[in-house]
């Protein structure tokens, strides 16, 4: 199971330390953040006790409004199950004293943040469902073409960093070469990024490593892109390709995504840099509900 540590957010956020901190390498495993409510007042029955918990402005005001007795009772009650580590928002560290007492005596870091709370758990929530998300690599190209993020196979030498290379004159982006990592974020979402290595470089053969970001500057770049469609180039095998007016989707399934696929043949001659465009900018179409294919057939009934 994958997990990220407390340093790991301590360092990401620059967070401030305020209990805890040789207890810094617990794990966090899940990729959301909790905000306790009910569990103050004694009920548990759905406490999601492994989520980083966040304590807002709301929570803090609450507890300073009890009893010294209530208060450490309804702390008491919340840290005997060891959630990984307590952030306190908004910077709210005046009074504390009780909190620090328990996470101190539980071993478990009580953190604090300038953000707001809503702000902080949407940026905590992010970070963890990409880190925590399940990955694997594929050898490929990964480029974002008009803001939509493609995937580009095929065999060893067949012509893909070259076509990315095309696609980022033309004002695209690159967003991995040769090694491609993909995260599933949720259950219909893949993410394309690349390995940390390889970031901005593109290699190229009779030309060499390349950084796109060096040469053609920082907008030829980004660091991650929602994958969308899967594209393969193969060599071209006469008579394999008819001009169909519509063809059969086919898919390419990523840890039980469909992503849409399309082959594109090479032939010396063929811009094939332009005809990734068009299949993205096709893609885009259909998303918004247009069919070139009904459109046509509708000009054929009209008399």
């Amino acid at each position: 199971m994958k997990a990220v540590t407390v340093k790991d957010l301590v360092e990401r956020f620059s967070l401030q330390i305020l209990a805890g901190s040789i207890h810094l390498d617990r794990l966090i495993t899940k990729s959301r953040a909790y905000r306790p409510g009910l569990e103050f007042v004694g009920y548990f029955e759905f406490f999601s006790h492994s989520n980083v918990h966040v304590l807002g402005r709301k929570e803090i005001t609450y507890l300073h409004k009890l009893s010294d007795e209530e208060r450490n009772d309804r702390i008491g009650n919340i840290v005997k199950y060891h959630p990984p580590c307590f952030i306190v928002t908004r910077s709210q560290d005046e009074g504390l004293k009780y909190l620090i007492k328990y996470c101190e005596e539980e071993g478990i870091p009580l953190l604090l943040t300038s953000e707001t709370t809503s702000k902080f758990i949407d940026l905590v929530d992010n970070f963890l469902a990409k880190t925590l998300a399940p990955e694997m690599t594929i050898h490929g190209v990964c480029v974002n073409v008009s803001g939509i993020g493609i995937i580009i196979r095929g065999k060893s030498g067949v012509g893909k960093s070259e076509t990315a290379h095309t696609l980022i004159q033309r004002g695209h982006r690159l967003v991995a070469d040769d090694a491609v990592v993909l995260k599933k974020t949720s259950p219909e979402t893949i993410i394309g990024t690349h390995d940390g290595k390889t970031k901005e470089f593109l290699a190229l053969r009779s030309i060499g490593l390349i950084n796109v970001s060096r040469l053609y500057g920082r907008s030829a770049f980004q660091d991650e892109t929602r994958i969308v469609l899967d594209i393969e180039l193969t060599k071209w095998q006469d008579n394999s390709l008819n001009n169909e007016l519509e063809l059969e989707p086919k898919f390419t399934e990523y840890m039980d995504i469909q992503i849409p696929h399309i082959e594109i043949q090479l032939q010396p001659g063929r811009d094939v840099a332009g005809l990734v465009e068009a299949a993205a900018n096709n893609w885009y179409l259909r998303q918004q509900g247009y069919s070139a294919m009904e459109e046509f057939m509708k000009r054929l009934e009209m008399p």
